[in-house]
Protein backbone atom coordinates (compact mmCIF):
# COMPACT_ATOMS: atom_id res chain seq x y z
CA UNK A 1 0.00 0.00 0.00
CA UNK A 2 1.43 3.13 -0.94
CA UNK A 3 1.08 6.51 0.92
CA UNK A 4 -0.72 7.76 -1.79
CA UNK A 5 -3.48 4.85 -0.89
CA UNK A 6 -3.06 5.42 2.99
CA UNK A 7 -3.72 9.22 3.38
CA UNK A 8 -6.93 8.61 0.82
CA UNK A 9 -8.40 5.55 2.92
CA UNK A 10 -7.53 8.53 6.48
CA UNK A 11 -9.24 11.17 4.25
CA UNK A 12 -12.29 9.25 3.34
CA UNK A 13 -13.21 7.11 6.12
CA UNK A 14 -16.71 7.93 6.38
CA UNK A 15 -17.21 8.87 2.65
CA UNK A 16 -19.79 6.68 0.76
CA UNK A 17 -17.66 4.13 -0.89
CA UNK A 18 -20.02 3.78 -4.03
CA UNK A 19 -19.59 7.09 -4.71
CA UNK A 20 -15.74 6.99 -4.19
CA UNK A 21 -15.67 3.97 -6.35
CA UNK A 22 -17.18 6.52 -9.60
CA UNK A 23 -14.01 9.15 -8.69
CA UNK A 24 -11.45 6.58 -9.32
CA UNK A 25 -10.11 8.48 -12.28
CA UNK A 26 -9.44 11.86 -10.22
CA UNK A 27 -6.64 9.42 -8.01
CA UNK A 28 -4.12 8.31 -10.63
CA UNK A 29 -1.62 7.44 -7.87
CA UNK A 30 -4.14 5.29 -5.12
CA UNK A 31 -5.08 1.82 -5.14
CA UNK A 32 -8.85 2.46 -5.58
CA UNK A 33 -9.87 -1.52 -5.19
CA UNK A 34 -7.52 -1.38 -2.17
CA UNK A 35 -8.88 1.89 -0.49
CA UNK A 36 -12.45 1.31 -0.97
CA UNK A 37 -11.91 -2.21 -0.02
CA UNK A 38 -10.47 -0.67 3.38
CA UNK A 39 -12.94 1.90 4.21
CA UNK A 40 -15.47 -0.43 3.54
CA UNK A 41 -14.31 -3.05 5.92
CA UNK A 42 -13.69 -0.40 8.43
CA UNK A 43 -16.75 0.89 8.58
CA UNK A 44 -18.33 -2.60 9.06
CA UNK A 45 -15.76 -3.15 11.58
CA UNK A 46 -16.06 0.33 13.67
CA UNK A 47 -18.89 -1.45 15.84
CA UNK A 48 -18.53 -4.80 15.38
CA UNK A 49 -14.98 -5.50 16.35
CA UNK A 50 -13.54 -2.00 17.97
CA UNK A 51 -9.96 -4.07 18.95
CA UNK A 52 -9.76 -4.58 14.66
CA UNK A 53 -10.87 -1.07 14.22
CA UNK A 54 -8.11 0.70 16.36
CA UNK A 55 -5.57 -1.50 15.33
CA UNK A 56 -3.51 0.50 12.77
CA UNK A 57 -2.73 -2.31 9.81
CA UNK A 58 -5.38 -4.27 9.41
CA UNK A 59 -6.40 -5.74 6.26
CA UNK A 60 -10.04 -5.98 5.18
CA UNK A 61 -11.68 -9.24 3.42
CA UNK A 62 -14.53 -8.88 0.99
CA UNK A 63 -17.80 -8.45 1.91
CA UNK A 64 -19.30 -11.47 2.01
CA UNK A 65 -16.34 -12.71 4.58
CA UNK A 66 -16.79 -9.78 6.57
CA UNK A 67 -20.83 -10.09 7.27
CA UNK A 68 -20.26 -14.05 8.10
CA UNK A 69 -17.37 -13.27 10.56
CA UNK A 70 -18.51 -12.98 14.20
CA UNK A 71 -18.81 -9.85 16.05
CA UNK A 72 -16.33 -8.68 19.46
CA UNK A 73 -18.80 -10.07 21.77
CA UNK A 74 -19.80 -12.97 20.36
CA UNK A 75 -16.67 -14.41 19.78
CA UNK A 76 -15.22 -12.63 23.63
CA UNK A 77 -17.84 -15.23 24.64
CA UNK A 78 -16.86 -18.05 22.99
CA UNK A 79 -12.91 -17.49 24.35
CA UNK A 80 -14.60 -17.79 27.83
CA UNK A 81 -15.93 -21.26 27.20
CA UNK A 82 -12.22 -23.08 26.24
CA UNK A 83 -9.12 -23.67 27.49
CA UNK A 84 -5.93 -25.39 27.22
CA UNK A 85 -2.67 -26.07 25.33
CA UNK A 86 -4.01 -26.64 21.78
CA UNK A 87 -6.50 -25.22 19.30
CA UNK A 88 -7.24 -25.58 15.94
CA UNK A 89 -9.86 -23.49 14.13
CA UNK A 90 -10.89 -25.45 10.91
CA UNK A 91 -12.91 -23.12 9.42
CA UNK A 92 -10.69 -19.62 10.02
CA UNK A 93 -12.24 -17.24 8.12
CA UNK A 94 -11.40 -13.28 8.36
CA UNK A 95 -10.22 -15.11 11.76
CA UNK A 96 -12.31 -12.92 14.53
CA UNK A 97 -13.25 -15.90 16.31
CA UNK A 98 -9.93 -17.29 16.01
CA UNK A 99 -7.75 -14.46 17.07
CA UNK A 100 -10.02 -14.01 20.54
CA UNK A 101 -10.19 -17.52 21.49
CA UNK A 102 -6.39 -17.68 20.98
CA UNK A 103 -5.90 -15.43 24.30
CA UNK A 104 -6.56 -18.66 26.38
CA UNK A 105 -4.18 -21.24 23.99
CA UNK A 106 -0.48 -21.87 24.04
CA UNK A 107 -0.73 -22.93 20.33
CA UNK A 108 -3.59 -22.19 17.55
CA UNK A 109 -3.70 -23.74 14.02
CA UNK A 110 -5.76 -21.59 11.76
CA UNK A 111 -7.31 -23.65 8.65
CA UNK A 112 -8.68 -21.86 5.91
CA UNK A 113 -9.37 -23.09 2.35
CA UNK A 114 -9.26 -19.67 0.87
CA UNK A 115 -5.58 -18.52 0.08
CA UNK A 116 -6.22 -15.11 0.24
CA UNK A 117 -7.94 -15.41 3.62
CA UNK A 118 -4.89 -17.28 4.86
CA UNK A 119 -2.83 -14.43 3.56
CA UNK A 120 -4.86 -11.80 5.61
CA UNK A 121 -5.09 -13.73 8.58
CA UNK A 122 -1.27 -13.94 8.72
CA UNK A 123 -0.68 -10.35 8.17
CA UNK A 124 -3.87 -9.38 10.85
CA UNK A 125 -2.38 -11.77 13.57
CA UNK A 126 1.16 -10.46 13.52
CA UNK A 127 -0.28 -6.81 13.76
CA UNK A 128 -2.44 -7.93 16.73
CA UNK A 129 0.75 -9.82 18.42
CA UNK A 130 -0.99 -13.42 18.03
CA UNK A 131 2.27 -15.37 17.18
CA UNK A 132 1.42 -18.21 18.24
CA UNK A 133 -1.17 -19.20 15.88
CA UNK A 134 -0.25 -21.36 12.59
CA UNK A 135 -2.17 -20.96 9.42
CA UNK A 136 -2.80 -23.48 7.06
CA UNK A 137 -3.82 -23.15 3.81
CA UNK A 138 -5.99 -26.40 3.58
CA UNK A 139 -10.04 -27.68 3.17
CA UNK A 140 -11.31 -29.12 6.48
CA UNK A 141 -11.88 -32.05 4.96
CA UNK A 142 -8.06 -32.69 3.65
CA UNK A 143 -6.55 -31.36 7.14
CA UNK A 144 -8.69 -33.35 9.93
CA UNK A 145 -7.48 -36.58 9.23
CA UNK A 146 -3.97 -35.83 9.20
CA UNK A 147 -3.89 -33.40 12.22
CA UNK A 148 -2.42 -33.56 15.38
CA UNK A 149 -4.76 -34.25 18.39
CA UNK A 150 -5.43 -31.26 20.72
CA UNK A 151 -7.64 -30.40 23.38
CA UNK A 152 -9.82 -27.69 21.33
CA UNK A 153 -11.31 -27.75 17.92
CA UNK A 154 -13.19 -24.84 16.30
CA UNK A 155 -15.33 -25.39 13.67
CA UNK A 156 -17.71 -22.95 11.99
CA UNK A 157 -19.37 -24.60 8.61
CA UNK A 158 -20.80 -22.69 5.85
CA UNK A 159 -24.72 -22.31 6.21
CA UNK A 160 -25.67 -21.68 2.64
CA UNK A 161 -26.87 -24.07 -0.26
CA UNK A 162 -25.43 -23.81 -3.75
CA UNK A 163 -28.56 -22.08 -4.46
CA UNK A 164 -27.79 -19.20 -1.84
CA UNK A 165 -30.82 -19.99 0.41
CA UNK A 166 -30.36 -20.44 3.86
CA UNK A 167 -30.16 -23.64 5.53
CA UNK A 168 -31.38 -25.31 8.82
CA UNK A 169 -30.02 -29.01 8.99
CA UNK A 170 -26.84 -29.72 9.75
CA UNK A 171 -26.47 -31.96 6.47
CA UNK A 172 -26.91 -29.07 4.07
CA UNK A 173 -23.86 -27.23 5.77
CA UNK A 174 -20.78 -28.08 4.48
CA UNK A 175 -18.63 -29.49 6.17
CA UNK A 176 -21.41 -31.58 7.13
CA UNK A 177 -20.44 -31.82 10.99
CA UNK A 178 -23.04 -34.94 11.77
CA UNK A 179 -20.92 -36.60 9.63
CA UNK A 180 -17.50 -35.88 10.57
CA UNK A 181 -18.36 -35.62 14.23
CA UNK A 182 -16.50 -39.32 15.19
CA UNK A 183 -13.37 -37.69 13.89
CA UNK A 184 -13.83 -34.37 14.90
CA UNK A 185 -13.83 -36.18 18.95
CA UNK A 186 -11.05 -38.56 17.65
CA UNK A 187 -9.03 -35.55 17.26
CA UNK A 188 -10.09 -32.95 20.28
CA UNK A 189 -11.81 -33.79 23.20
CA UNK A 190 -13.43 -31.20 23.11
CA UNK A 191 -15.44 -29.90 20.28
CA UNK A 192 -17.03 -26.49 19.83
CA UNK A 193 -19.51 -26.04 17.07
CA UNK A 194 -20.85 -22.56 15.27
CA UNK A 195 -24.01 -22.83 14.21
CA UNK A 196 -26.74 -20.10 12.62
CA UNK A 197 -29.97 -19.34 14.44
CA UNK A 198 -31.73 -20.22 11.97
CA UNK A 199 -30.71 -23.84 12.59
CA UNK A 200 -32.82 -26.79 14.07
CA UNK A 201 -31.68 -27.14 17.35
CA UNK A 202 -33.82 -30.14 18.12
CA UNK A 203 -32.67 -31.63 14.85
CA UNK A 204 -28.86 -30.48 15.72
CA UNK A 205 -29.20 -32.64 18.36
CA UNK A 206 -30.55 -35.59 17.39
CA UNK A 207 -27.33 -35.69 14.72
CA UNK A 208 -25.03 -35.17 17.27
CA UNK A 209 -25.82 -36.79 20.78
CA UNK A 210 -22.37 -36.42 21.72
CA UNK A 211 -23.22 -32.51 22.88
CA UNK A 212 -23.22 -31.58 25.89
CA UNK A 213 -23.80 -28.35 26.33
CA UNK A 214 -25.63 -25.20 24.02
CA UNK A 215 -25.11 -21.93 24.04
CA UNK A 216 -27.47 -19.44 22.37
CA UNK A 217 -25.99 -15.68 21.75
CA UNK A 218 -28.11 -12.95 21.65
CA UNK A 219 -26.78 -9.35 20.89
CA UNK A 220 -29.44 -6.70 21.57
CA UNK A 221 -32.42 -9.36 21.61
CA UNK A 222 -31.40 -10.24 17.97
CA UNK A 223 -30.21 -14.54 17.74
CA UNK A 224 -27.09 -14.34 16.15
CA UNK A 225 -25.30 -17.78 16.84
CA UNK A 226 -25.95 -20.94 18.22
CA UNK A 227 -22.73 -23.12 19.63
CA UNK A 228 -22.94 -26.83 20.37
CA UNK A 229 -19.95 -28.14 22.41
CA UNK A 230 -19.14 -32.07 22.01
CA UNK A 231 -17.02 -33.49 24.26
CA UNK A 232 -16.16 -37.97 24.18
CA UNK A 233 -17.10 -38.27 27.42
CA UNK A 234 -20.73 -37.24 28.47
CA UNK A 235 -21.77 -36.99 32.27
CA UNK A 236 -24.37 -35.73 32.34
CA UNK A 237 -27.70 -34.14 31.40
CA UNK A 238 -27.15 -31.40 28.17
CA UNK A 239 -26.91 -28.11 29.82
CA UNK A 240 -28.24 -25.19 27.57
CA UNK A 241 -26.61 -21.49 28.42
CA UNK A 242 -28.43 -18.11 27.05
CA UNK A 243 -27.04 -15.34 26.66
CA UNK A 244 -28.16 -11.48 25.58
CA UNK A 245 -25.84 -8.90 25.33
CA UNK A 246 -27.34 -5.32 25.75
CA UNK A 247 -26.36 -1.73 25.69
CA UNK A 248 -23.64 -0.71 27.90
CA UNK A 249 -22.05 -4.10 28.48
CA UNK A 250 -25.67 -5.46 30.34
CA UNK A 251 -25.84 -8.97 29.87
CA UNK A 252 -29.01 -11.15 30.63
CA UNK A 253 -28.03 -14.77 31.70
CA UNK A 254 -29.96 -17.47 32.21
CA UNK A 255 -28.98 -21.85 31.90
CA UNK A 256 -31.32 -24.72 32.56
CA UNK A 257 -31.28 -28.67 32.24
CA UNK A 258 -33.06 -29.75 29.23
CA UNK A 259 -34.07 -33.50 31.10
CA UNK A 260 -35.58 -30.98 33.68
CA UNK A 261 -37.09 -28.53 31.48
CA UNK A 262 -38.92 -31.25 29.21
CA UNK A 263 -39.87 -32.87 32.85
CA UNK A 264 -41.09 -29.44 34.00
CA UNK A 265 -44.75 -27.98 34.27
CA UNK A 266 -45.90 -24.32 33.76
CA UNK A 267 -48.15 -22.34 36.47
CA UNK A 268 -50.53 -20.71 34.75
CA UNK A 269 -52.94 -17.61 34.72
CA UNK A 270 -56.03 -16.50 33.23
CA UNK A 271 -55.10 -13.26 35.11
CA UNK A 272 -52.72 -10.47 33.92
CA UNK A 273 -50.76 -8.80 36.84
CA UNK A 274 -49.29 -5.20 37.40
CA UNK A 275 -46.47 -6.12 35.53
CA UNK A 276 -45.95 -8.70 31.69
CA UNK A 277 -42.52 -10.91 31.35
CA UNK A 278 -41.00 -11.42 27.60
CA UNK A 279 -38.15 -13.35 27.04
CA UNK A 280 -35.37 -12.40 25.26
CA UNK A 281 -34.52 -14.04 21.81
CA UNK A 282 -31.90 -16.15 23.28
CA UNK A 283 -34.28 -18.24 26.06
CA UNK A 284 -37.06 -18.29 23.47
CA UNK A 285 -34.77 -19.75 21.14
CA UNK A 286 -33.91 -22.02 23.46
CA UNK A 287 -37.13 -23.87 24.03
CA UNK A 288 -36.93 -22.94 27.91
CA UNK A 289 -40.23 -22.12 28.32
CA UNK A 290 -41.72 -23.54 31.52
CA UNK A 291 -38.37 -23.31 33.73
CA UNK A 292 -37.90 -19.74 33.26
CA UNK A 293 -41.25 -18.93 34.56
CA UNK A 294 -40.61 -21.12 37.61
CA UNK A 295 -37.58 -19.86 38.46
CA UNK A 296 -38.51 -16.88 38.89
CA UNK A 297 -42.08 -17.28 39.86
CA UNK A 298 -43.97 -15.83 37.78
CA UNK A 299 -47.46 -17.61 35.81
CA UNK A 300 -47.28 -18.13 32.29
CA UNK A 301 -50.66 -16.92 30.31
CA UNK A 302 -50.86 -20.16 28.46
CA UNK A 303 -48.40 -22.97 27.42
CA UNK A 304 -48.43 -21.44 23.78
CA UNK A 305 -48.67 -18.30 25.07
CA UNK A 306 -45.15 -17.70 26.29
CA UNK A 307 -45.52 -14.51 28.14
CA UNK A 308 -45.37 -14.51 31.71
CA UNK A 309 -46.97 -11.97 34.78
CA UNK A 310 -46.70 -11.30 38.25
CA UNK A 311 -47.35 -8.68 41.05
CA UNK A 312 -43.37 -8.17 41.59
CA UNK A 313 -41.10 -6.37 39.55
CA UNK A 314 -38.18 -8.73 39.07
CA UNK A 315 -35.29 -7.08 37.52
CA UNK A 316 -33.11 -9.86 36.48
CA UNK A 317 -35.50 -11.07 34.52
CA UNK A 318 -33.67 -12.04 31.37
CA UNK A 319 -35.88 -9.89 28.59
CA UNK A 320 -38.51 -7.04 28.62
CA UNK A 321 -40.66 -5.89 31.51
CA UNK A 322 -43.20 -4.21 31.01
CA UNK A 323 -46.17 -2.29 33.18
CA UNK A 324 -49.90 -3.45 32.49
CA UNK A 325 -51.88 -0.40 31.59
CA UNK A 326 -54.70 -2.64 30.96
CA UNK A 327 -56.28 -5.69 29.08
CA UNK A 328 -58.75 -5.58 26.72
CA UNK A 329 -61.36 -8.27 25.43
CA UNK A 330 -61.80 -8.86 22.13
CA UNK A 331 -64.95 -7.88 21.45
CA UNK A 332 -66.07 -5.32 18.81
CA UNK A 333 -66.98 -2.59 20.96
CA UNK A 334 -63.83 -3.00 23.01
CA UNK A 335 -61.24 -2.68 20.09
CA UNK A 336 -63.10 0.05 19.27
CA UNK A 337 -62.81 2.14 21.90
CA UNK A 338 -59.02 0.83 21.99
CA UNK A 339 -58.30 2.11 18.70
CA UNK A 340 -59.90 5.11 19.95
CA UNK A 341 -57.38 5.60 22.81
CA UNK A 342 -54.37 4.50 21.05
CA UNK A 343 -54.40 6.02 17.37
CA UNK A 344 -50.32 4.63 17.58
CA UNK A 345 -48.80 1.32 18.90
CA UNK A 346 -45.84 -1.29 18.84
CA UNK A 347 -48.40 -4.47 18.52
CA UNK A 348 -47.08 -7.59 19.04
CA UNK A 349 -48.99 -11.20 18.50
CA UNK A 350 -48.55 -14.52 20.69
CA UNK A 351 -50.87 -17.54 20.54
CA UNK A 352 -53.08 -15.41 18.46
CA UNK A 353 -55.39 -16.12 15.36
CA UNK A 354 -54.61 -13.66 13.44
CA UNK A 355 -51.12 -11.99 12.41
CA UNK A 356 -49.24 -8.37 13.42
CA UNK A 357 -50.08 -6.99 10.04
CA UNK A 358 -53.84 -7.99 9.93
CA UNK A 359 -54.17 -6.62 13.48
CA UNK A 360 -53.11 -3.62 12.72
CA UNK A 361 -55.02 -3.29 9.65
CA UNK A 362 -58.28 -4.71 11.63
CA UNK A 363 -57.43 -1.75 13.91
CA UNK A 364 -56.14 0.90 11.79
CA UNK A 365 -53.54 1.77 14.29
CA UNK A 366 -50.16 3.56 13.38
CA UNK A 367 -47.00 1.64 14.27
CA UNK A 368 -45.11 3.30 16.93
CA UNK A 369 -45.16 5.32 20.33
CA UNK A 370 -44.70 4.11 23.60
CA UNK A 371 -47.90 2.13 23.92
CA UNK A 372 -47.27 -2.10 23.47
CA UNK A 373 -50.18 -4.06 22.65
CA UNK A 374 -49.66 -7.92 22.98
CA UNK A 375 -52.70 -9.42 21.18
CA UNK A 376 -52.66 -13.14 22.91
CA UNK A 377 -54.49 -16.20 24.61
CA UNK A 378 -54.63 -16.78 27.74
CA UNK A 379 -54.98 -20.06 30.21
CA UNK A 380 -58.72 -20.02 29.60
CA UNK A 381 -58.38 -19.61 25.84
CA UNK A 382 -59.81 -16.16 26.31
CA UNK A 383 -58.52 -13.73 23.65
CA UNK A 384 -57.14 -10.12 24.73
CA UNK A 385 -55.12 -7.06 24.05
CA UNK A 386 -52.82 -6.82 26.67
CA UNK A 387 -52.18 -2.77 26.52
CA UNK A 388 -48.90 -1.64 28.42
CA UNK A 389 -45.81 0.02 28.93
CA UNK A 390 -42.10 -0.36 28.86
CA UNK A 391 -40.78 0.51 32.95
CA UNK A 392 -37.67 2.21 33.05
CA UNK A 393 -35.87 -0.78 33.71
CA UNK A 394 -36.25 -1.45 30.70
Amino acid sequence: MNSETKEFISTHLNADVHQLALQAGRFPLVDIALAIRQINGMQKIKNKVPLFYTTDEILYPAQLSLEQSSSQSTATYKSTLCEGNSLTDLTGGFGIDCCFMSAHFKHVSYVERQSELCELASHNFKVLGRNHIEIFNQDTETFLPEMQTVDWIFIDPARRATSGKKVVLLSDCEPDVSALSALLLEKAANVMIKLSPMMDISAALRDLPQTTEVHIVAVENECKEVLLILRKNIEKFLQVFTINFGKNDHQQLFRFDAHEESNATSKLSSEVGKYLYEPNAAVMKSGGFKLIGNYFGLSKLHDNTHLYTGNELLLEFPGRIFNVNKVWENSKSSLKQLTTEHPKANISTRNYPISVDELRKKLKIKDGGETYLFACTLANEEKVIIDCEKGKQN
